[in-house]
């Protein structure tokens, strides 16, 4: 019998405030531009892409995620504006800072060494993170008259993120899993 895989991420989320006002405008591209695609997830920064993940097997991460978080020290996290990989993808920009940086090369290589998990894409490209507001579904021409709107739109937060998150797809949605302090 074949046994029960899932779909998981590891990010980064804001403080609720936060979630709130970026699921606004989430919930505000799915009424004006069709596009509900990204309120099937909470507001985040991925560090580790989605992997497939035996469910009897979660402890295993779980228990990895806890000793790395562990050893690590909230980072600053800082929102400005918004930007766009043209021609399907709107989100707020998040900025590269050396902290954030290395936390996700740092995360990327300890799931590669302790659990063999490997997003080949990433490793290829440079790490860019955002805080998707619209997307797969965002038509071009809905991109066309959104992103005008969004372009120049104003938009600053500055928080400490102070844990890491796992996410669980249901096979409809993302919801947290679990969430691992930083401790240092």
């Amino acid at each position: 019998m074949d046994k029960a895989k899932a779909l998981f991420f590891i990010a980064l989320l804001p403080p609720l405030d936060i979630q709130d006002y970026v699921s606004d405008i989430k919930q505000h591209f799915a009424e004006r531009y069709a596009s509900k695609s990204a309120l099937k997830s909470p507001p985040h920064i991925t560090l580790q892409p989605p992997f497939e993940w035996l469910v009897e097997q979660v402890p295993v991460i779980e228990a990895s995620l806890k000793a790395f978080a562990t050893m690590r020290s909230p980072i600053p996290i800082t929102l400005s504006g918004f930007s766009a990989f043209a021609p399907r993808v709107i989100y707020i920009n998040v900025l590269k800072t050396p902290e954030l940086l290395t936390l996700q090369k740092e995360l990327m290589s300890c799931m590669e060494a302790e659990l063999g998990i490997v997003d080949t894409v990433s490793k290829q490209r440079p790490f860019a993170p955002h805080m998707t507001v619209a997307f797969r579904d965002l038509t071009r021409q809905n991109f066309k008259a959104a992103w005008p709107e969004f372009q120049h739109r104003q938009l600053h937060f500055e928080f400490a993120s102070s844990n890491l998150t796992l996410l669980i797809h249901d096979g409809k949605r993302w919801n947290i899993g679990s969430e691992f302090p930083f401790l240092l």
